[in-house]
C-alpha cells in the first residue's frame, strides 16, 4: 500500500511538473528594427493562437539579445542577420545557441540616398560631404550596422563626415524630413525594409565591401528548447517567409497610422494560410 501511495504521488508530482512547464510563457528577444518587430510578433501570434502558449515579446539591445538566448533567459530570437552583421556575436555564444537557419534572405546593409542625389559611391562622399551638412544619418550605437559603418568610416577616409547615432526611428524620420524638403541626405540602411517601398533611394556601392554583402535573417534558440517546448521548437525550425516582399508587406501594415502589431500579424496569417499550415507541420 506504502509503495502504492509513493508512486502515485511520483506520478502526480510529474503531472504537476509538466504542467507547470506548459504553462511557462515563450519569452522572444528582438531588437526594435522594423523586420524584427514585425517577425517576432508574428511569431508570437502563430504561437499564441495555434499553439496556445503565451509568448513575452521583449525589446532589447542587440548585445543582450544574443546574451539572454545564450545563458536561457529567453527561449529565442527571429532575428539574426548572418553572416556579417551579428557574426560577432555568433562566435561569442558559439555552442551555447543553436541555428535554426534563414526565415528570408536577400538581407543586406548599406548606405542609402534619395533618387535624386546624383551619387553612386561611398568614395564621392567626403567631396559632397557639404551638401550632406557633414553627416551620415545611424541608428543605434553598438548596433552590427553601426560597428560596420564606423569602419566604412575609418576605411573610406571619410573625415569631413560624422556618423550620428540614433535609431531605426529617428533616421527614417530624418529621411522623411530630408526628402520632404528635397535636401541630399545619406543613411545607415538595410533590406528588407519599409522606406524602400515609401521612397525612392538607391544604395551607395561599397567597393571595399566593408559593409558585407548579402545577408540573410535567421532564427536562433537556446540550447534545450527542444526537449523543454518541443512544439515551439518545431514551429521556429519551420518558420520562414517565402520570400523578402511578404515581410516588406507586413512592416508596411505596421508603418500605418495607428497600426497594430499583433492585427497585422493575424491578418497576415489569415492572407497568407498555406504558410501558417507549413509552419505548423500540418
Amino acid at each position: 500500500m506504502k509503495k502504492i501511495l509513493l508512486l502515485t504521488l511520483a506520478v502526480l508530482l510529474l503531472a504537476a511538473q509538466a504542467l507547470a512547464a506548459d504553462g511557462k510563457p515563450v519569452r522572444l528577444a528582438y531588437v526594435e528594427w522594423d523586420c524584427a518587430t514585425a517577425s517576432s510578433h508574428l511569431a508570437k501570434a502563430v504561437i499564441e493562437d495555434k499553439l496556445g502558449r503565451k509568448v513575452e515579446v521583449l525589446p532589447v539591445s542587440a548585445a543582450a539579445m544574443w546574451m539572454a538566448v545564450a545563458s536561457g533567459d529567453v527561449d529565442g530570437m527571429v532575428t539574426a542577420w548572418l553572416p556579417v552583421t551579428h557574426g560577432d556575436y555568433l562566435k561569442k555564444v558559439e555552442g551555447k545557441v543553436k541555428d535554426l537557419g534563414p526565415l528570408v534572405g536577400g538581407a543586406r546593409l548599406g548606405w542609402a540616398v534619395p533618387d535624386y542625389v546624383p551619387l553612386k559611391s561611398i568614395e564621392e562622399l567626403n567631396a559632397n560631404a557639404d551638401k550632406f551638412k557633414g553627416k551620415v544619418i545611424g541608428i543605434d550605437p553598438g548596433s552590427g550596422l553601426m560597428k560596420l559603418s564606423e569602419k566604412a568610416m575609418q576605411d573610406y577616409g571619410l573625415n569631413k563626415l560624422t556618423l550620428v547615432e540614433g535609431s531605426g526611428a529617428t533616421m527614417t524620420a530624418a529621411l522623411d524630413d530630408a526628402i520632404r524638403r528635397k535636401e541630399w541626405v545619406v543613411v545607415t540602411a538595410w533590406s528588407p525594409h519599409w522606406m524602400f517601398g515609401r521612397w525612392k533611394l538607391h544604395y551607395l556601392d561599397d567597393p571595399k565591401k566593408v559593409l558585407g554583402e548579402e545577408e540573410r535573417i535567421h532564427t536562433v534558440v537556446r540550447n534545450g528548447l527542444d526537449k523543454d517546448m518541443p512544439e515551439v521548437y518545431a514551429f521556429l525550425d519551420r518558420f520562414r517567409y517565402a520570400d523578402a516582399n511578404q515581410l516588406e508587406t507586413l512592416m508596411a501594415w505596421n508603418q500605418e497610422k495607428n497600426a497594430d502589431l499583433m492585427a497585422n500579424a493575424r491578418r497576415f496569417m489569415k492572407e497568407h494560410p498555406e504558410l501558417v499550415t507549413e509552419w505548423l507541420g500540418q
